[in-house]
């Protein structure tokens, strides 16, 4: 392991070297007919450390889209324009979004040129892994996409056309297979190490993941009509996927606070944020508390106090709009029980505007770095002021990890795709789920007692009840039990869950057009609402809305989609 000086060092060095050039070219102040500012010979090191930054920003939270997809998920609500399924054509962290694409598109062009050209071909593959994965992203979200004209700026393309979607992802499958050819050459002078955030320049764990990745991708588009049987069987046959977290595709965050903010970015928009946005789903919540009529109901799960941290100790009156006189919480959700507190998805109740900062459930330890919740109940505002209770924000941003896969392949045997015992392997998931809790927790540096979870009582008999329903279940319930434990253990990462939502239609959501008045489960808040209420002006959303900045300039764009029936090709269902 690197230290964290370092690693914030290597993080930053890319941008810090375009300044370093600026004040080492000081003798040619006035050559103006070159750019001076600016780098144009930036080492492989610092793109490649550069890439994965920004890679990092992608779907992620706070100003990117991991704010709008979670609470898709209904992982979180919010008060923003996407509560309610409203996702305006401008929306900025859409934008920021497609930015990020694009953007991290030029630096990865960028280092594979250059390494091409130098014949450091194991840089190559890693950047055309990062290619592939950026891409499909941009594909599942907004379908047809730039792809094989952008970033062609110096070739004279400056509006690059638009290509077809499923094209992307054919071009996408073959690129993981030159990516791993050329790490597996071993080629080059200059070879990655510790500049290398993820894996830290190991190329087994980059071959393990660009097969994973694979098998994630042909996951997402089973369905399809053309479904490249072959290509699946093949890389089932060669295997050599992820073995062990330590396989994680992830980036780290660690308690850094200058020059650069290295903490979780869910943290930031929550615990380190002025303007509160992202609120705990009360829906995700019931589901784990084992409250949900539909599944898993009586088993309550044993991850809540390592995913959620209230501030109001069990029964304990909201600080903020509480009225202590009639008992009334004056809140729009609260579990008096425990101390739970948030806002529905959708609602217009009468108490759902409050300012609560101080009465709000948190993202917990293991999706935001946050606090693990003991029960004892704390103000955030005076935690963050604290120094030696403070939560540290140290948790990774977890892209496809192992449980991840376990995941994944349970539900392709399933399917019928590949062999073996769907009910062991969802079991295997699941254990290994919880064991990541413990991995995040072990790393969090916390300022508290966290017990371990993983082997223990509750851990086992959540597991061995979750299994029980799914061996006694239907074809159809039994995907839903596995695609429900991936979304509970993919809390803090909602893109892949934002795309199983898509293509699967589990787990299933809380559904703000349903009879009832109150479409959470009654929690005997007396939630006054009539049915009028609750009807929605803005269906849910199959895409996103191509930005606008890049429809005005790109004279080969398409026109605006509608996203409520523009679809992504592999949404066949």
């Amino acid at each position: 392991m690197y230290t964290i000086k370092y690693k914030l060092s290597s993080r930053i060095g890319a941008y810090a070297l375009a300044l370093g050039v600026l004040f080492s070219s000081c003798q040619d102040f006035l050559d103006v007919d070159k750019d001076n500012d600016n780098p144009t010979n930036a080492p492989l090191s610092l793109l490649l450390t550069g890439s994965q930054v920004d890679l990092n920003n992608l779907t992620n939270f706070n100003v990117n889209g991991g704010t709008i997809l979670s609470v898709y998920t209904h992982q979180t609500t919010t008060r923003e324009e996407y509560d309610q399924y409203g996702l305006k054509v401008d929306n900025i962290n859409m934008l920021n979004d497609w930015n990020a694409v694009y953007y991290t598109l030029l630096n990865i062009n960028n280092i594979i040129s250059k390494g091409t050209e130098s014949g450091d071909l194991v840089y190559v593959g890693i950047a055309q892994i990062e290619k592939a994965y950026i891409m499909s992203v941009a594909v599942d979200l907004w379908g047809d996409v730039p792809y094989s004209e952008a970033g062609q700026l110096e070739s004279g393309i400056i509006s690059p056309k638009f290509d077809e979607q499923r094209t992307i992802y054919n071009e996408i499958f073959a690129l993981l297979d030159t990516a791993k050819e050329n790490i597996n050459s071993g080629e080059g002078l200059n070879q990655p190490g510790s500049d290398d955030l993820i894996y830290d320049g190991d190329t087994d764990k980059w071959i393990r993941f660009a097969n994973t990745f694979k098998l994630k991708l042909y996951n997402q588009i089973r369905k399809v009509s053309d479904f490249d049987t072959a290509g699946f069987n093949a890389l089932v046959a060669e295997g050599n996927f992820m073995t062990s977290s330590a396989d994680d595709f992830e980036f780290k965050h660690y308690n850094v606070l200058a020059p650069v903010d290295e903490r979780n970015l869910l943290f930031l928009e929550s615990y380190n944020s002025t303007q509160f946005g992202s609120y705990q789903s009360p829906w995700f919540y019931e589901i784990m508390k084992g409250v949900n009529p539909n599944i898993h109901n009586g088993n309550r799960d044993p991850r809540i106090p390592y995913y959620f941290f209230n501030q109001l100790q069990a029964n304990q009156l909201p600080v903020d709009q509480g009225n202590p006189e009639t008992g009334d919480p004056v809140a729009d959700y609260w579990d008096a029980g425990t101390g739970f507190f948030s806002i529905r998805f959708g609602s217009v109740g009468p108490n759902v505007s409050f300012s609560a900062e101080n009465s709000y459930t948190y993202p917990g330890i293991f999706p935001a770095g946050g606090r693990y919740d003991d029960g004892e109940g704390a103000s955030v505002n005076v935690l963050m002021a604290g120094t030696t209770d403070r939560p540290t924000g140290i948790a990774p941003h977890r892209i496809l990890t192992y449980d991840e896969f376990l995941y994944i392949q349970a539900e392709l045997i399933h399917v019928g795709l590949m062999s073996g015992s769907a009910s062991a392997k969802l079991r295997e998931a699941m254990e290994a789920s919880f064991a990541k809790v413990d991995q995040v927790v072990a790393a969090n540096d916390a300022p508290q007692d966290v017990p371990v979870l993983a082997g223990t009582t509750a851990a086992n008999t959540f597991i061995d009840n979750v299994i029980d329903e799914f061996n006694s279940a239907g074809n159809n319930k039994k995907l839903e039990i596995i695609m429900t434990q991936k979304w509970v253990a993919t809390y803090g990462d909602p893109m892949d869950q934002y795309n199983d939502y898509r293509r699967t239609g589990f787990p299933v959501l809380a559904d703000p057009l349903a009879p009832s008045p109150e479409y959470q489960l009654d929690n005997g808040d007396d939630f006054p609402l009539d049915d009028a209420d609750t009807v929605l002006s803005n269906p849910y959303q199959f895409s996103w809305f191509w930005p606008v900045n890049e429809l005005n300039v790109n004279s080969n764009a398409p026109a605006q989609k509608n996203p409520a029936s523009y679809k992504i090709f592999w949404d066949i269902d």
